[in-house]
C-alpha cells in the first residue's frame, strides 16, 4: 500500500544563491470509490485512513444513511492507484442507481445539467439545536490541532478536520492534501466510533466553503436521525 509521506530531492533559490537537500512531502494518490462493481467518483487523496474516507464519502454525499448500509468494504492497492470497493444493502443501491440516472449528462459533457446544479446548491441539512461554545473554548480547541498533525508537522503541506468536545479535547483528527478530503475523514472516524456530534465543534485548518458546510451539517444530520430512532 502506498505511504503519505515520500522524501524527495530538493532545490532552493534563495538571497541569490541555490541549494539542494531533501524533504519530506505529502503523497497524493487516485483513489477509486466504486459501490456495487461502479465507480462513483476518483478523488486525489493522501493514502491514510481510507475507510474512514470511504465511510465519511458515502455519508456526506447522502449515498448511505450509516456505516451499517455499506455491506462489505475493501480497500484494493492497484499499479497506478487505490480502489476502495464497497457493496451496498439492496435499498441503497437501488437509491444510488436512480441518483446516477438523474445525474448522468450528455455526451462529451460529463456530470452536469439541471440536477448538478441543484446537487451543487443543495441546502444544508437541517440540524438540531445543539450547545454553544465561547471564543475561549474555541482557541483552546485550534490551538489542539497542530501537536496532533503528525503528517503536516513532517512535511508542512497537509489540511486537518478535528473534533473537539468540552472536557476530552481533541477527540477526533483526520489529515489530507484535500481538505474535503479530510472532511470526510473525520466524519467515517466518528460515525464508526459511535461518536455523537451534538456536544462538540469541528475545526478546520482550511477556509470554509459551501461544499464544507453541507459535508459538516450532514455529520449533524446524522447524529440527529440517531437520537430520533432511540
Amino acid at each position: 500500500m502506498h505511504d503519505p509521506v515520500r522524501t524527495v530531492d530538493r532545490q532552493v533559490w534563495r538571497d541569490g544563491g541555490q541549494s539542494c537537500g531533501r524533504r519530506a512531502i505529502p503523497e497524493e494518490t487516485a483513489i477509486a470509490l466504486t459501490y456495487n462493481g461502479g465507480t462513483y467518483a476518483v478523488m486525489m487523496a493522501t493514502p491514510q485512513n481510507l475507510r474512514d474516507f470511504a465511510v465519511g464519502f458515502s455519508l456526506s454525499e447522502g449515498i448511505v444513511q450509516s456505516p451499517d448500509d455499506i455491506r462489505s468494504l475493501d480497500i484494493i492497492g492497484l499499479d497506478d492507484g487505490i480502489e476502495l470497493r464497497m457493496w451496498l444493502a439492496p435499498s441503497r443501491a437501488d437509491r444510488l442507481n436512480e441518483r446516477r440516472r438523474h445525474i448522468a449528462g450528455p455526451t462529451g459533457c460529463g456530470i452536469c445539467g439541471i440536477e448538478s446544479i441543484a446537487e451543487a446548491v443543495r441546502p444544508a441539512a437541517i440540524v438540531a439545536q445543539g450547545r454553544g461554545f465561547s471564543s475561549q473554548e474555541v482557541m483552546t480547541a485550534m490551538q489542539s490541532i497542530p501537536p496532533l498533525q503528525t503528517i503536516n508537522v513532517e512535511t508542512r503541506a497537509v489540511h486537518a478536520a478535528a473534533f473537539w468536545m468540552p472536557g476530552r479535547g481533541t477527540v477526533a483528527l483526520r489529515e489530507d492534501v484535500g481538505r474535503h478530503n479530510a472532511l470526510d475523514k473525520l466524519a467515517g472516524a466518528l460515525a464508526q466510533g459511535g461518536i455523537s456530534t451534538d456536544q462538540g465543534m469541528v475545526l478546520l485548518t482550511s477556509r470554509v466553503s459551501v461544499e464544507m458546510v453541507q459535508k459538516t451539517a450532514a455529520m449533524g444530520r446524522a447524529a440527529y436521525e440517531t437520537m430520533g430512532r432511540l
